[in-house]
């Protein structure tokens, strides 16, 4: 073996170094500014030599998914983010990360949940330590300690996570003997530490530390190099979660934080925070009267009032007269139905958890429907079938019911009982690319019609790993995921791709929206699927006089209803374009003697179908003007003398101010214009 390994750098560039040599050395020779600058390296190997396997150990303070199965569970990669301090042992290509690059935030966030967890410890020595991933905004630590932590707390951590910053500690990389590391945990009491070492680990090999002065956690890391670079960071809040999120084991305690480079990006983070809790769906509709969830009825279950009845009633027109236009056919299907039907379609044994409960009937069992697609089935194979009634569109606003467990519903955005745009497509093969693009035109019509320009695209798929998860066999995966990504390559989509995503019956393509503070919300999908077809026998005279197995493609572009609006309110901020607000024009009557006028005006208003409300009450003109205001009403028209004798209205436009006097005939035309072309702006 060589002495001497060969390092890639970004400009093609390469040098030989002396095995062993760090990262960090390697930037200190090109230039000790870019040493002082990096903060973490990504490496890939470019002989085909894998790391050894104590490089391998799972993390119990790192990852950052909600389940503890892909939180510890070990993903080879092409690429791999390390300490600059690691050892390279093999040829690699090598990027050396500033602070510039989203994934070493991502590192410096883990640093600060040691840090957070140095802190704890040195506050409270009696708390054990679960694990303390990093986030897409933060990070947090799992603490088992009787005592519940106060507000007070959090404030004393977060000062002495000053105190360890401060010090300027390294973080070393060690390895311990798997059994030593057993016996230590052992008898400090540490359960979840050694529930982690046994379950992700291997009998005989060095089990993954990281040391930052006295504070030791397992821990596969990286790390930046000191705890000093932990630069900007907040403790937020605290949150009860169960062990291994299962309500029977022992309740923890879970701290969050957050981190960034410098104060001026975390006083950005907290500020766009503030934003979002202005734009609070749950507050916006209880302020507004759109919705309400009643404690009586249950969690998860929407009434909708009568103005969010409204919003809803222009969406749910808007799509159905889209799915006319594009060739679908509006069909109903019932809320329960046999639990034969689910058995048959395999949810009831693949998705039965998320399912309530079978109710036992006098003839025989049933269950709410969590989905429309066997309902669509069902009206497809209700009557035979030619090559040249295909494709058959069915469209649908069907309720369907989820059992989502208590505490995880969450406003309008997770419910238990919701409507779906749902459709379904029954196709030949050979539409099926056609199809799938037309759902995709759909979707971006979706978008753009209610004031989204900003999307991204994702294509999952089946993970071969795990076949037991995924009905169907892999050759009818490989075509129904070739035939997704095809559509996607050929439209010149950007798209990522996720493996295991897919739907236990078929790859999907996700369209996730950009809302107006750059947050990512999945809504739109669309579905291959194979499998029902197969489990319904559903069938087609084909052009040859046989019979022929039809595809189905599923498609929903709101997602649901429900999830959308709440998606639409937080957009919007409760300030909905003129051709979705349940009011749309506030009328204001200077003094009594001019509501003959203002009613005038509001017959000439409402024959071109605005929805107007006029204020009658014997109150002054500014009060009337501000509770219009508040209810984010997009026009308010003042009319006196003045506008009387001109027939003509005084404009008030909600987020402009006052316009001043504008012929009434003028007014009805620019709100003409606004409704047709559904425009997001005043």
């Amino acid at each position: 073996m060589s002495d001497q390994i060969r390092v890639t750098l970004p400009d093609g560039s390469v040098r030989e170094v002396p095995r062993g040599t760090t990262p960090f050395a390697i930037a200190h020779s090109i230039s000790p500014r870019l040493a002082d600058a990096v903060v973490v390296a990504k490496i890939r190997t470019t002989t085909g030599n894998t790391t050894d396997g104590a490089e391998d150990q799972s993390d119990a303070a790192h990852g950052g998914a909600q389940t503890e199965e892909s939180m510890y569970s070990d993903v080879a990669t092409a690429e791999r983010i390390v300490d600059l301090a690691e050892p390279l042992n093999e040829d690699v290509a090598l990027w050396l990360l500033k602070e510039n690059d989203p994934e070493s935030l991502r590192v410096v966030r883990h640093s600060a949940a040691h840090v957070m967890a140095t802190a704890i410890t040195e506050l409270y020595p009696e708390v054990k330590l679960g694990h303390g991933p990093a986030t897409d905004s933060g990070f947090f630590y799992d603490i088992l300690r009787e005592q519940p932590f106060t507000p007070e707390d959090l404030a004393a951590i977060e000062a002495k996570m000053a105190e360890v910053v401060a010090r300027n500690e390294p973080f070393r990389h060690e390895y311990i003997a798997r059994d030593e590391a057993l016996v230590g945990y052992l008898q400090q009491g540490d359960f979840m530490k050694v529930h982690f070492i046994e379950k992700f680990t291997k009998s005989g090999e060095g089990v993954s530390f990281y040391r930052n002065g006295e504070f030791l956690d397992f821990c596969r890391g990286p790390h930046v190099p000191s705890t000093g670079r932990v630069k900007a960071f907040k403790v937020m809040s605290i949150a009860g979660a169960y062990w291994l999120g299962d309500e029977k084991n022992p309740q923890l305690q879970r701290i969050y934080g957050t981190a960034f480079y410098t104060q001026k990006e975390l006083d950005a983070h907290f500020k766009h925070l503030e934003e979002i809790k202005a734009r609070d769906h749950r507050v916006l509709g209880k302020q507004l009267d759109l919705f309400s969830i009643q404690e009586i009825a249950g969690p998860g279950l929407i009434f909708w009032h009568p103005k969010g009845a409204l919003i809803r009633k222009e969406m749910e027109n808007w799509m159905r007269d889209e799915c006319l236009r594009r060739g679908y056919s509006l069909v109903y299907t019932p809320h329960i139905m046999k639990r034969d039907l689910w058995k048959v379609s395999g949810h009831d044994g693949v998705y039965s958890k998320d399912m309530f409960p079978a109710m036992e009937l006098d003839d025989a069992e049933y269950r709410a429907k969590p989905m429309n697609c066997p309902g669509h089935i069902l009206i497809y194979k209700n009557s035979p079938k030619s090559y040249r009634d295909l494709p058959q569109r069915y469209a649908e606003f069907g309720n369907v019911y989820r059992y989502e467990r208590s505490g995880t519903m969450h406003g309008l955005l997770r419910v238990r009982g919701f409507t779906q745009d749902d459709a379904h497509i029954f196709c030949t093969p050979e539409q099926i690319s056609g199809e799938v693009e037309a759902c995709l035109d759909f979707a971006e019509a979706v978008l753009k019609n209610f004031g989204f320009s900003e999307y991204r695209v994702e294509l999952s798929t089946r993970d071969p790993k795990k076949e037991g998860e995924f009905f169907g066999t892999a050759e009818d995966w490989a075509y129904s995921e070739g035939a997704l990504r095809d559509v996607l390559t050929n439209r010149g989509l950007k798209f990522q791709e996720f493996p295991g995503e897919a739907a236990f019956y078929g790859p999907k393509i996700d369209v996730k929206l950009v809302d107006v503070l750059g947050r990512l919300w999945q809504l739109s999908t669309v579905q291959f699927d194979f499998n029902l077809p197969r489990r319904f026998e559903l069938e087609y005279t084909g052009e040859d006089g046989e019979k022929h197995q039809p595809v189905m493609v599923h498609r929903a572009l709101f997602g649901s209803v429900e999830r959308f609006f709440g998606v639409l309110i937080e957009h919007y901020a409760g300030a909905f374009p003129l051709w979705l607000a349940p009011v749309q024009v506030g009328l204001v009557p200077i003094s009594e003697k001019h509501l003959d006028y203002a009613r005038t005006v509001k017959a000439e208003l409402e024959k071109i179908g605005l929805r107007v409300e006029l204020d009658e009450r014997n109150e002054m003109m500014k009060a009337k003007i501000r509770d219009f205001a508040n209810e984010k009403i997009p026009f308010v028209l003042i009319m006196g003398d003045k506008e009387a004798a001109n027939n003509a209205v005084s404009v008030r436009t909600r987020g402009k101010g006052d316009e001043g006097s504008t012929p009434l005939a003028d007014f009805i035309a620019r709100a003409k214009d606004l409704l047709t072309t559904r425009s997001a702006t005043l």
